[in-house]
């Protein structure tokens, strides 16, 4: 099963908390055991898995972020002026893979899912993919 969902960013570097649209999408497809694929198509953001308790821990990574890859470097070449968002990309990774067991996510108690944009703000999507087994 294929789910595509769409949102919207409103910062340049954003994690934006999608766990409930996740879980959501696992109650309605009725799986009650396999896993759950949550794939970014985009080459400037990423799907991570982390910490949700407590929101100092999105500001503390997005700002080490931008210090491990500046907006601007005197030798970055890429024309479009984005390659640090390219190299955050890389860094989140494009996809994450939870367990689904009984019904529910197998998530860790301080742990969420984040769509995280590096280039915005933009109009996004991304894929959840449940597998039955």
């Amino acid at each position: 099963m294929l789910f595509k969902q769409s949102l919207s960013t409103s910062a340049r570097d954003e994690m934006k908390e999608i766990t409930r649209d996740v879980k959501q999408v696992v109650l309605s497809s009725g799986v009650q055991n396999g896993t759950v694929l949550i794939y970014c198509p985009h080459t400037t953001a990423g799907i991570a898995i982390n910490e949700n308790a407590d929101p100092d821990v999105k500001h503390d990574v997005l700002l080490r972020l931008d210090e491990v890859y500046p907006w601007e470097h005197p030798e970055y070449r890429h024309a479009e002026g984005n390659t640090a968002s390219h190299l955050k990309s890389i860094t989140s990774g494009p996809s994450q893979t939870v367990i689904i067991h009984e019904g529910r996510l197998l998530l860790g108690r301080w742990q969420g899912i984040y769509f995280c944009e590096f280039d915005g703000p933009r109009e996004r999507e991304y894929f959840i993919k449940i597998m039955q087994g």
